[in-house]
């Protein structure tokens, strides 16, 4: 990913912590992809997978930390180059929380189970979000591989989708308990699983302005998609 410097160790070393965020980025998506799974089929055994690999994103997220902060010390990079490695810190942070929100929603599929939900709580209305979710962490984390800024730009745009259809989801819940009093508390198990996805969509986001900021030096994270657009002409 990074472009090539004087130093043959150096550029071995941004490639080592380049390979490592994407080798996280793998396994967060991965607890994304199983706790939507485990959400669908109300399934407590996938659940619990996400649990498992939350202390792997942990760790890793320390490790990478760690050998960012070496590097800085050992080489005191350049503007660009310490530009890069800060930008780095930061994408590692968004996936960790990423794989946070990945499981909260597991603990909240294990609530429902464990609270004796019906099996007709409107979990399927939360498909679309959900998938749009993943998929915007998946594109992130390849544009992110390629220090892509258009796709970084189409995931501005797409995030403020999946915030329409975490709101449309809401009214949803809220015709749901209105008509059943009884399936209130369930229901807001199901509100903060909804909540935890669209976060994921907002660290997706937020791995999108780091690209920007990479490449263009900008940041873009207050500005309007306008405002975005100008930076990258």
């Amino acid at each position: 990913m990074p472009e090539k410097h004087l130093s043959t160790q150096f550029d071995t070393e941004l490639s080592t912590a380049s390979s490592r965020v994407m080798e996280m980025g793998g396994l967060v998506e991965l607890q994304v992809q199983q706790a939507i799974q485990a959400l669908g089929q109300l399934d407590a055994n996938i659940a619990q997978r996400v649990l498992v690999a939350e202390k792997q994103v942990n760790d890793m997220e320390v490790e990478l930390d760690h050998e960012i902060s070496s590097i800085i010390a050992r080489r005191q990079p350049t503007a660009r180059d310490l530009r890069l490695l800060l930008a780095v810190a930061k994408v590692t942070a968004n996936l960790e929380r990423a794989g946070d929100e990945a499981e909260k929603m597991a603990r909240m599929v294990l609530a429902i189970l464990k609270d004796g939900a019906p099996r007709n709580l409107p979990t399927s209305d939360l498909r679309v979000v959900s998938d749009m979710a993943a998929g915007l962490l998946r594109k992130a984390l390849d544009a992110f591989a390629r220090l892509d800024t258009a796709t970084a730009l189409a995931i501005l745009r797409e995030d403020d989708l999946i915030d329409q259809e975490y709101g449309s989801f809401l009214r949803v819940l809220i015709t749901y308990m209105m008509e059943d009093p009884r399936m209130i508390s369930p229901s807001l198990d199901l509100l903060f699983l909804a909540k935890a996805i669209e976060r994921v969509g907002d660290h997706a986001k937020n791995i999108a302005e780091l690209i920007i900021y990479i490449v263009k030096g900008a940041d873009v994270r207050h500005a309007s998609i306008e405002e975005i657009e100008s930076v990258l002409k």
